[in-house]
């Protein structure tokens, strides 16, 4: 028999996150469905990491520097390595950053290479995100 998954908008995940249902769970959403996320090794933190700061140090008034938080996209809601997104900060108290103030998507990849390349790369491309870059552990 054909098995069909229940797909889940992002107002039903953050329903779940607000019930506590995800509280110890690595998850994010892609395309509607809850994705375990690969654990961390040290060297994808790290690189991730001083990405971040160098992007801070070079950005510095122009955009805002995300690391390792959530974007809200149609029926999406990942958390990339690093994300650029427009000012002010403070924009971002009541809801993540969505498809329109994101300027570049960056994703540090080692065991997660196939699914950056592939299904991450198509929910940026139809978020029509103007920027995606996979570093290639």
């Amino acid at each position: 028999a054909m098995k069909t998954l229940a797909k889940w908008s992002v107002e039903d995940y953050h329903q779940m996150i607000d019930a506590g249902i995800l509280r110890d769970r690595n998850v994010e959403l892609l395309t509607g469905e809850i994705v375990e996320m690969s654990p961390e090794t040290p060297i994808h933190y790290y690189t991730a990491k001083q990405g971040t700061k160098y992007l801070e140090t070079l950005l510095t008034g122009k955009a805002d520097i995300r690391f390792n938080g959530p974007i809200t996209l149609s029926d999406s809601e990942p958390e990339p390595d690093i994300a650029i997104v427009r000012l002010p900060e403070s924009m971002y108290k009541d809801h993540h950053p969505y498809a329109e103030d994101i300027f570049w998507i960056i994703e540090v990849a080692k065991s997660s290479l196939k699914k950056d390349l592939e299904l991450k790369l198509s929910i940026y491309a139809q978020a029509q995100i103007q920027e995606y870059w996979v570093l290639d552990l």
